[in-house]
């Protein structure tokens, strides 16, 4: 529903400021403050000026519409030839660029041209406050109509008050920007600042880490050979090579043998903890079958059943697959498993079994008892070095609390996983999985070739390229080469041939989509895998734009470790294609 106000007829540039006044006055009797009064005076003035320039019969109609919300209306018609480019004209590319300006400065606009002529329609929504009553809407239109004519002189000033309002509070917000821009440049040398003491801390981390590795093999080492000499020389006495031994010196020997035997257990799960940290520790793939394992197992942990209230079963699995991964420490981590729960359980059983998940493809290796449990609070507490839960039993069964942090160790470098269901008094179950066949991207199992790879970084912005750099560096032998524009971009891209390429969506010359295509379509690059990296939010129409992308990913949300592992895919799909082509 609308009511109407006024209407002005238009037919000289003076009816302009005519025009203009009263779409002022309009607005401030319906209440708009000061800033929208003048984008509503001045979206009509515009409007007005090409219907007098454009059109014939023109006529500025202001009426207050109740469809939707509350909004002060002014429509400009005429009776010209209409717009021919209309899209043009909306752009500010051809003739009647007010009609663009104008637009910007409305809540709402519409506008219909044909030959027989334009209808533009301004709206402005309305303050909550303001009186929309028929009768007071009358009363308005009333004064409106027996007005006075503006005095053109006292516009011109008005226009110019608003302008150096207008000046003021853009040379106000263009403070604010500066000031803004010298934040986040403040933020970005910050930033950038993080990213280098964070890196310096992890290279200083890494070499502690190192440090403490070496330490640990160096010593172990060290040990062993004393340990082995303690061994030797106390068995020679036991055995009564020399003479047969009283009694209590025979008890003596045999503490001391024991806590040698002891020692060396430690010493040799230091050496495997320190390996697998260094990356040192080789994984020997052999065929093997569970029961063959289990077999094995039975023999050696015989000896270590000494409760005759706990029964040790290990359940057939001759269902089971072939296992191609490293036998030996398997059967590591699986003794580890079954010595724990045979110290820890009284009375009952230790249950050692196997099962297969047809869906992913793993081995499930499980060892459950009936002994005491742990508590659910304590059970990341079990697999770190050095720590032990303390319980009744503990008096009697020592432990280094190496075990269990080197058996999921060693569980990763298989790639698998090691995990505890337990509750106290409910027994504990520990889980092995495994997969039947080394993973194919497991640089433990199937080492790479240490080549280096040359990657090409197209970026605008340096802090992007920093961040990438750090998240790259130390990481495999890699070249950076970088590019600041498309262009640049898609020369090294031809004259490098790199290993994979990272790119931004954002450039200055082309954009990411335009050197994504001249990639693919030049027969020296198209080959070589593109990695997105973005800050964009992308749409359905862009990601299938960029359907030719090996992957893409979010920089508000990268990680070192994403960012290594789609460069990791991209790398060994290009190996296995690789393989199956020389194979063909």
């Amino acid at each position: 529903m609308e009511w109407p106000l006024l209407t002005v007829a238009l037919a000289e540039p003076e009816d302009i400021v005519l025009a203009r006044h009263h779409a002022r006055q309009v607005a401030a009797r319906f209440g708009l403050d000061a800033a929208s009064q003048t984008r509503f005076a001045a979206s009509v003035s515009e409007v007005a000026r090409n219907a007098i320039a454009y059109g014939h019969d023109a006529r500025v109609a202001f009426c207050i519409s109740r469809n939707g919300s509350p909004s002060l209306v002014a429509r400009v018609s005429d009776t010209g030839p209409g717009i021919h480019d209309l899209d043009a004209v909306l752009d500010g590319r051809a003739p009647g660029r007010g009609i663009a300006s104008a637009r910007r400065l409305v809540d709402d606009f519409a506008i219909a041209s044909t030959s027989a002529g334009t209808i533009v329609s301004l709206s402005r929504r309305l303050p909550e406050s303001a009186c929309l009553s028929p009768p007071e809407i009358a009363r308005v239109a009333d004064t409106l109509n027996l007005g006075l004519q503006p005095n053109p002189v006292q516009e011109l000033q008005t226009q110019n008050t608003e302008l150096v309002a207008s000046l003021a509070e853009l040379r106000l917000r263009q403070e604010e920007l500066e000031q803004l821009n010298t934040e986040l440049e403040d933020t970005n040398r910050g930033v950038v600042a993080l990213y280098a003491e964070l890196d310096e801390r992890a290279e200083q981390l890494r070499q502690a880490s190192e440090l403490k590795s070496r330490f640990l093999s160096n010593m172990s080492h060290e040990f062993r050979t004393p340990l082995n000499s303690i061994l030797a020389l106390s068995r020679l006495l036991l055995d009564g090579v020399d003479g047969p031994l009283t009694p209590e010196q025979d008890k003596q020997v045999t503490y001391i043998r024991r806590s040698a035997e002891s020692l060396t257990e430690l010493v040799n799960d230091l050496l495997d903890l320190a390996k697998v940290e260094a990356g040192k520790l080789e994984v020997r793939p052999n065929p093997f079958t569970v029961n063959e394992l289990f077999g094995a197992l039975r023999g050696v942990m015989k000896p270590l059943q000494q409760n005759d209230a706990v029964e040790l079963v290990f359940e057939d699995a001759y269902s089971l697959p072939i296992l191609l991964t490293d036998e030996a420490k398997v059967a590591q981590i699986l003794r580890n498993l079954i010595s724990n729960a045979l110290k820890f359980t009284e009375r009952g059983e230790v249950r050692v079994s196997a099962r297969i998940d047809r869906g992913t493809g793993l081995i499930s290796l499980t060892v459950a008892d009936t002994g005491i449990g742990i508590a659910e609070q304590d059970h990341q507490l079990v697999f770190q070095e050095f720590s032990q839960v303390a319980n009744r039993l503990q008096v009697r069964t020592k432990g280094t609390g190496l075990g269990l942090p080197l058996s999921r160790r060693l569980a990763e470098l298989l790639g698998g996983t090691l995990t505890l269901r337990s509750a106290p008094g409910e027994g504990s179950a520990f889980t092995l999985m495994i997969p039947v066949r080394p993973p194919a991207a497991s640089a433990a199992i199937v080492p790479q070739p240490e080549r280096a790879r040359d990657v090409l970084l197209i970026d605008d912005e340096e802090t992007s390229r920093y961040v990438l750099r750090q998240m790259l560096s130390g990481w495999q032998a890699l070249t950076i080469r970088e590019a600041e524009t498309g262009a640049e971009g898609l020369r090294l891209a031809r004259a490098d041939a790199p290993d994979a390429v990272l790119l931004d969506l954002r450039l200055p010359d082309l954009d990411g989509f335009a050197v994504m295509e001249r990639l693919q379509a030049d027969t020296a690059t198209a080959g070589i895998p593109v990695i997105v990296c973005t800050s964009s939010v992308l749409t359905d129409v862009d990601r299938t734009r960029l359907g030719c992308a090996r992957a893409i990913l979010s920089k508000a949300a990268l990680t070192r470790d994403a960012m290594q592992r789609a460069l990791n895919g991209v790398w060994q799909d290009d190996l296995a294609l690789a393989a199956e082509r020389s194979a063909e």
